[in-house]
């Protein structure tokens, strides 16, 4: 069983974030880190979060925290002789307005990032959506990181040539600083469709036949290492782990993913481990791996190799506490110098984009998935009863009936009971999408859409659009592990504790509450003792009704929509029986959700908390 610690209650007097008015860190049990010959540090999903979360304790520290206490970690690994590989595994972009405020996008964000040097990265789908961000991806930060970038199955077209080409080398071989470990490394992006067309995404399954690849699993190296942005119960880390271990009966490999937005930890075999490590910087994945024989130069033979391995893993709340805690030091010997410059760099950049600005005063906290879907608490329920009665009308066909539907995938964080920011905004919703609409669609066909888009995946994927896609990552890939949903959509409106993640460790009315991962390895994954969150499950998309008749049903509405979910309107509303093709789709209003959603909140806010 895992040995805790519990934070002195002193130590969370004399911590401080390192942006200001981040909240200070809380006090909690910590479970130790357990070091190995080769250890890795990893974040996925980080959307632009590097600047720490400011209305959350645990998870407050910011990305110059992170580069101290990498640093600290890696001169440990090279006090004892062994080796720490920092890794990263794409979707850095949008979600934050560390990113998305500038213009351009990143403006200051991706010098702030590169100032970390991950030893091995790849790339995210939300690096390809638009074609300027594949472009400033392939021109800023694989030249940031050469060497070290991996791109097994992303190619690049040329603007002036037209030349098709791989973002950056298919994999990469090293020896390792001190153990000496020999590596093979691939870098993998999931099946991915959405990308910008000048972007191709080679799909796994056809990756793995090609021969440079057949050639780079016959290396004989010490160790696999396969990082990717692929959810670790998607099909294609089975695929490539399935591919290795034909070719390799007895070579540990060692996988990190992402895209899913959760902890959780996947083993396929007793001399493999997988691990994901959350989302938006709330989570600094460790991962240990001992027993490890040099079968590259002859020196173990691969049966003691396989029979000694042992693997473990952490996830770190990103905290400074926590920081402290795993290494040793303290408010004052922390902070290293370039760590110091970062926190530096990005408070400034904070300002220099006003992130500050306040539109108003949340009344309230409003829940993505900490509370149940329809209520007064979910964010959904506010976006569908409140604002989009009040920012979808056009003067023109104001005295319409009106079906808008938006995907709960399109809102990608929590709202807070206090100031509601500029940076807010990016946090909530940061996409660029508008709304198109069809107009004087017959109510009996437009009144079904809602139903397919929720409940009829296998009909609307039989033209490619699987519903699965419009929901938030986290509820993309549900699974018994990790953090899934505890209570499905049909069921959320039944009442009790059953409905809750249990806490599995420690029970306390005083532990904050967070992350309680059960994963492959069991339950003690999260450094951080926490009580256990509520997690309910949303469906696909939302519906509002406006200017329906006050008795019976309107003979035709005008069905709006978020333009994202376009691919998967359309279908519905052929299985539902309409006539609809993209011709008689049009824009109903300029401006995009995020831009009038803030201006609501002006309106209706007050200025003041």
């Amino acid at each position: 069983m895992a040995r805790l610690y519990f934070l002195a209650a002193g130590l969370a007097l004399v911590s401080h974030a390192a942006q200001p008015g981040a909240v200070k860190p809380v006090a909690a049990p910590m479970r130790d880190l357990a070091w190995g010959q080769i250890n890795f540090l990893h974040t996925t999903d980080t959307h632009g979060w590097i600047g720490g979360h400011l209305s959350e304790p645990q998870y407050s520290a910011d990305w110059g925290d992170y580069i101290s206490f990498s640093q600290h970690l890696k001169g440990r690994a090279d006090d004892d002789g062994v080796d720490l590989l920092i890794v990263d595994t794409g979707d850095r972009v949008e979600g934050n307005g560390l990113y998305d405020a500038s213009n351009p996008k990143g403006l200051f964000y991706y010098d702030i990032w590169a100032q970390q040097q991950p030893d091995i990265i790849c790339i995210g789908n939300h690096e390809l959506y638009q074609a300027s961000t594949a472009d400033r991806e392939v021109n800023t930060t694989v030249p940031n990181f050469k060497g070290k970038y991996i791109a097994s199955n992303v190619d690049y077209i040329d603007p002036e040539s037209g030349e098709r080409k791989p973002i950056a080398q298919r994999y990469r071989k090293f020896r390792t600083k001190n153990q000496g470990l020999e590596i093979v490394a691939f870098g993998f992006l999931f099946d991915f469709k959405g990308n910008a067309n000048n972007t191709v995404v080679q799909p796994v399954a056809d990756t793995v036949k090609e021969q440079w690849f057949q050639n780079a699993i016959r290396e004989k190296p010490d160790l696999f290492v396969v990082i990717g942005h692929v959810g670790l119960r998607m099909e294609e880390y089975r695929t490539i782990f399935t591919a290795l271990r034909k070719q390799n009966w007895n070579t540990p490999i060692a996988m990190l993913g992402g895209h899913a937005h959760v902890r959780d930890t996947r083993r396929f075999d007793s001399q493999s481990l997988a691990m994901a490590s959350g989302r938006y910087f709330e989570t600094i994945g460790f991962m240990s791996i001992d027993g490890i024989g040099h079968k590259s130069t002859g020196q173990v033979s691969s049966e003691t190799t396989a029979s000694s391995l042992k693997f473990n893993r952490k996830y770190i709340d990103t905290n400074l506490l926590g920081m402290y805690h795993h290494t040793g030091l303290n408010e004052t010997t922390f902070p290293t110098k370039k760590g110091k410059a970062v926190s530096t760099q990005i408070a400034r950049a904070r300002k220099a984009l006003d992130l500050d600005y306040t539109f108003g005063c949340a009344p309230k906290d409003l829940w993505m998935s900490r509370a149940r879907y329809p209520s007064n608490e979910s964010i959904f329920s506010w976006i569908q009863d409140e604002v989009f009665p009040d920012i979808l009308v056009s003067e023109k066909r104001k005295d319409k009936s009106r079906l808008a539907i938006m995907n709960t995938g399109g809102i990608r964080f929590d709202i807070f009971q206090g100031p509601f920011t500029r940076g807010s905004t990016y946090l909530v919703s940061p996409f660029v999408s508008g709304f198109n609409f069809i107009p004087d669609v017959p109510y009996h066909i437009a009144s079904k859409v809602i139903v397919l888009l929720n409940g009829a995946d296998k009909i609307l994927s039989t033209h490619g659009a699987e519903t699965k896609f419009m929901a938030a990552p986290e509820l993309m890939f549900p699974s018994v592990h990790g953090q899934s949903p505890a209570v499905p959509a049909e069921e959320s409106d039944q009442d009790g504790d059953d409905a809750r993640l249990e806490l599995r460790s420690v029970i306390s009315q005083r532990l904050l509450a967070g992350y309680t991962t059960k994963d492959d390895l069991g339950t003690d994954g999260d450094d951080t003792v926490h009580a256990a969150l509520p997690f309910y499950a949303v469906p696909n998309c939302i519906q509002s009704e406006m200017n329906f008749p006050e008795d019976g049903e309107p003979e035709t509405v005008d069905l709006i929509y978020i333009d994202f979910i376009q691919p998967w309107v359309l279908p519905a509303l052929k299985f539902a029986g309409g006539d609809y093709s993209s011709d008689d789709v049009q824009v109903y209003m300029e401006g995009t959700f995020t831009h009038k959603m803030s201006e609501w909140i002006a309106k209706h806010w007050p200025k003041k908390c």
